[in-house]
């Protein structure tokens, strides 16, 4: 994400006042260098639902078997006992290949030239696909600005940490207060991440 992009971001987010000690006490946020489309989705399968370090272990597997370049060609072609091998479960074997079929199928998809609605419609009827997966996808592969992901947990108990809440926040709440956040709600959401890796802390 261009840097002028984060500034206007921060200046703007900064007038709100639940935001604006967040923004003092955390380090300004750094987006990395985006990963291809397939690749992005690919990896996000791999990693639902297993402990981070389970997960990279075998994506590297995954890697090595791909010759550190995946492809939807090579995953529909490739047995399903070789992904088998390098410890993919049969569902998520399944996801790969419905993932793969649809880059298939779409292979003059342009999603720079589609909206964030545009892309969740289509991206939401690949099977293992969710939306947590396409918020993901939105705010750090295409690097859209204004993402809330309101069914991710950490964002939600970063709204009831901000707000004092008793319990998690509604997706109404969330939504009723992210408002004044556009068009940087992917910004505020780094900062709201930034909040539950702090919450010891006496911020």
């Amino acid at each position: 994400m261009k840097e002028n992009i984060i500034d206007n971001a921060i200046e703007h987010l900064r007038k709100d006042p639940y935001l604006y000690k967040l923004i003092l006490n955390q380090e300004r946020p750094h987006f990395k260098k985006p990963e291809t489309p397939f690749y992005a989705l690919s990896k996000t399968i791999i990693f639902q639902q297993l402990s981070g370090k389970s997960a990279d272990s075998i994506h590297k597997r995954f890697l090595s078997l791909c010759n550190d370049n995946p492809s939807e060609k090579f995953i529909i072609k490739i047995d399903d006992s070789d992904l088998k091998s390098i410890g993919l479960s049969h569902q998520k074997i399944k996801y790969l290949k419905a993932l793969s079929s649809f880059f298939l199928e779409n292979d003059s998809i342009d999603f720079n030239d589609l909206s964030d609605k545009e892309i969740s419609e289509k991206l939401i009827q690949i099977k293992g696909i969710g939306q947590w997966t396409i918020d993901m996808f939105l705010m750090f592969t295409l690097l859209r600005t204004n993402i809330l992901p309101i069914g991710d947990l950490a964002i939600k108990k970063g709204f009831k940490i901000l707000y004092e809440l008793d319990e998690l926040p509604t997706p109404e709440f969330m939504l009723n207060r992210s408002k004044k956040w556009n068009p940087y709600k992917t910004i505020a959401s780094i900062y709201i991440w930034g909040l539950i890796d702090n919450e010891d802390d006496n911020w």
